[in-house]
């Protein structure tokens, strides 16, 4: 079933972003370009129809602009993470309070539990948890728990080469799947219809689906290509500055 969007959260680039977890080998941000991208990216958001609420930047907090992995937002209930980096704990504490405005039902994954959101690819009303160096399994067990309280499912998938589940994996519905590296011949993702990315453009695999259109990073022309050929509209953006931070367009946001 496909689930259309109303509502996205987003946080500004702070200055100390230049000092993120990395490892990209791409170099320091450019923090001034960063922003110039992140305020294209908000409109881009709300092209595709989206009410966008842009939350402060964190300066105690590096990666605090991608704000995906401190909250997965369901249908039914808001699951604060707790992430696996532990630089990037506080974050949560920020973005509960926000949430509270939009969700009556709040859930929190615990340690010894960790969870990122970007780890989390939604299918309908099922779930993907990737098993990470970010998620364990304690803390995928504790999401799935949450999720079947509320009447929804999910399935842990082990990862082996990618940081998150959503770096090498996108969902962009019509039962349509980017798939790249480790996730090409995985027996979980058999039953879709699968756009193979090559691995030259290995990064435009974190393609991301809002109300019909598909945000796709810059300078993947390939790919870009075959997701036209679905009867998408697509929509380039250059994220350049948050590659260099092991970041892509689904980390940046919330979206519900």
């Amino acid at each position: 079933m496909k689930r259309y969007f109303k509502n996205a959260i987003v946080r500004r680039p702070c200055k100390q972003m230049v000092n993120g977890i990395t490892s990209s080998g791409l170099g320091k941000p450019d923090f001034k370009l960063a922003l110039v991208q992140h305020d294209r990216y908000i409109e881009m958001l709300e092209k595709c129809g989206l009410k966008v609420e842009i939350l402060e930047p964190l300066d105690d907090f590096p990666d605090s602009t991608f704000v995906e992995d401190v909250a997965v937002c369901t249908p039914h209930c808001a699951i604060i993470s707790n992430p696996g980096a532990a630089s990037r704990n506080g974050e949560t504490k920020q973005i509960s309070g926000i949430l509270k405005k939009y969700f009556s039902d709040i859930e929190q994954i615990i340690f010894p539990g960790t969870l990122d959101g970007g780890d989390v690819m939604m299918v309908g009303n099922h779930y993907y948890v990737g098993i990470s160096g970010r998620t364990n399994q304690e803390g995928a067990d504790q999401f799935i728990k949450i999720l079947n309280k509320y009447g929804m499912t999910g399935s842990k998938i082990e990862l082996y080469k990618v940081l998150h589940l959503k770096t090498g994996l996108s969902y962009i519905e019509n039962n349509n799947l980017l798939v790249s590296g480790e996730f090409i011949i995985h027996s979980d993702f058999e039953s879709y219809h699968k756009t193979i990315i090559d691995p030259s453009e290995f990064y435009a695999a974190n393609s991301l689906w809002i109300n019909d259109f598909v945000l796709v990073p810059k300078g993947y022309p390939n790919t870009e290509k075959r997701i036209k050929e679905k009867a998408y509209f697509v929509l380039e953006l250059d994220v350049s500055e948050f590659r260099k931070l092991d970041g892509g367009l689904s980390c940046l946001s919330l979206r519900f």
